[in-house]
């Protein structure tokens, strides 16, 4: 991850069987210089089917120089040697998965809406900070959660060098005030995957660099 302009953050769906490995491919030359980093999120299986699953998705993010993220299990990071892990706030320390993954890891952190958290995230020495959901999500569960707002992004990217993740719902369509904000990175999912891969991400591209 760097700190040019906003770029995207893929994370996987559910799914990632079938021709996913095919469309993860077209989605990542289609965003070459714009997806930073693909996130490996599978729900219900155990880590070798995890690990299986991850595997060809894995080389083709070596294959785009984009990083490989694994969402929640420092283990299954740390078995497929993945670039990094984001964690939710009940999946563990950032400074106990650093110890588990290296110095080299990025390690990311869901701070929801608060800035508190993410400073406190960042202290135990996360990379970057995600905030969100922002918008009706079918990856991430808002039950009562309170809503980020745009102004949190402005004073986190004003006051800390930590990279800011906004992650929720977010499309082509609603995006651009979030890159105005200062979001270094979108993390999107289902405006990609739910439809043809290669024309979301040319929304996206359109829309982050009229915002820019």
């Amino acid at each position: 991850m760097n700190d040019l302009a906003t770029q995207l953050y893929l994370i996987s769906p559910l799914d990632v069987g079938g021709d996913f490995p095919e469309r993860l491919t077209r989605a990542l030359a289609a965003g070459k210089g714009l997806i930073t980093a693909f996130q490996f999120r599978v729900k219900g299986v155990d880590q070798h089917e995890a690990a299986r699953l991850a595997e060809p998705l894995q080389a083709i993010c070596a294959a785009h120089e984009v990083a490989f993220i694994v969402n929640d299990s420092v283990p299954l990071a740390k078995r497929l040697k993945a670039d990094g892990v984001h964690l939710g706030q009940d999946d563990g320390d950032p400074k106990e998965a650093r110890g588990e993954l290296g110095h080299e890891a990025q390690i990311g952190v869901t701070c929801h809406a608060s800035i508190h958290l993410a400073m406190e995230a960042g202290e135990a020495g996360a990379d970057y900070v995600a905030f969100g959901a922002f918008f009706d999500s079918t990856t991430k569960d808002k039950g009562d959660a309170e809503r980020p707002t745009l102004e949190m992004i402005e004073q986190w990217v004003k006051l800390f060098e930590i990279p800011v993740v906004a992650i929720g719902g977010i499309t082509p369509d609603n995006c651009t005030p979030l890159v105005a904000a200062g979001a270094d990175f979108l993390a999107v999912s289902g405006a990609v995957w739910n439809g043809d891969e290669q024309r979301a991400i040319a929304a996206f591209k359109a829309a982050i660099d009229s915002a820019a």
